[in-house]
Parts: C-alpha cells; structure tokens; sequence
C-alpha cells in the first residue's frame, strides 16, 4: 500500500547543497520523491554557535510502515557520514518524518507528526512551500496558517 509521506531534509556541515541533493537522490527506491520544496537558509536553532543550515522538505511516497521508514531513513544519514553529536548541534544531514498520511502516532521511538514541527520555521517555511494547504491532523491548521505564528527572522528561500 503506498503512503503519502512529508520529510525535513538539513544539513549545515561540508557542500551543504551537494549534501541535500545527495540525499533526495538517495532516497529511491523505498522513498519515491513526488515534489520538492525550494531551499530555505536558515539561522542554527537550540544550539546557536554553529554554522546556519540550508533545510527542504519534500512529498514522497513509501510502502515502509512508519517504523520501518523511519529506520530507513537513519541508515542514509549513517551512510553518508552523519555523526552522533550533541543534541541539535552540527550535523551532514538530517532526515525527519513530518507526516506519514493522516496519521498520529506516539512511541518511544517515533511521534507522527513531528512533534515540533509546528514551533520551527525552519521546518514550517520550506513545508509551506511545498504543501501550503496541508492540514496538521492534531492541531487541525492548516500548514500557511501554522507558519504565520513562527519567528521567520534570517529564513531566506536560496535563489
């Protein structure tokens, strides 16, 4: 059965272009990517003296159950080159579940959506490019409605 899936994609270490890319083309053949959103810069969040980050979200679809993606998906970033660092430090990729279809999930290893999502706008403006109409199935608003509550200071779409 295929899922409709939306993923955060950030990266601010080494040729963080080349990083994101990488990524998405990766993702094949478990993760079929639908749509991209432009390339946001944005400023380090939680742990601020780092590099800023260049972040996308992307639509995609899978036939992995949520656990099964979201392990997928560690594997990539282990593949190419992520290491363990301190929480919301530095990182080559990050690769994070948003939505997995409607549905809400609440595990000790996974929370569907992402449980933050919401409060970044480093996740909520390349979302909002991307899928602007989407609705959160908890908190019932709509992705464009969502960004307005976020401080979007330093969040720059790449030309």
């Amino acid at each position: 059965m295929q899922h409709i899936v939306y993923l955060a994609l950030g990266t601010n270490l080494g040729d963080r272009l080349s990083n994101l890319r990488v990524a998405v083309q990766s993702l094949p053949p478990e993760v079929r990517v639908l749509t991209e959103s432009r390339i946001f810069e944005t400023p380090p969040w939680g742990y601020t003296p780092q590099p800023p980050f260049l972040n996308m979200a992307i639509q995609a679809e899978t036939d992995l159950p949520p656990a099964e993606l979201l392990s997928y998906l560690k594997h990539l970033e282990t593949r190419m080159g992520r290491k363990k660092t301190l929480h919301w430090g530095p990182r080559l990729i990050d690769l994070d579940i948003l939505f997995y279809d409607a549905l809400t999930l609440d595990t000790p290893d996974l929370v569907i959506p992402h449980p933050h999502l919401h409060e970044r706008g480093f996740v909520l403006a390349p979302l909002a490019d991307l899928a602007p109409d989407l609705e959160h199935p908890l908190l019932h608003r709509r992705i464009r409605d969502l960004l307005t509550t976020v401080d979007l200071t330093g969040i720059t779409p790449l030309p």
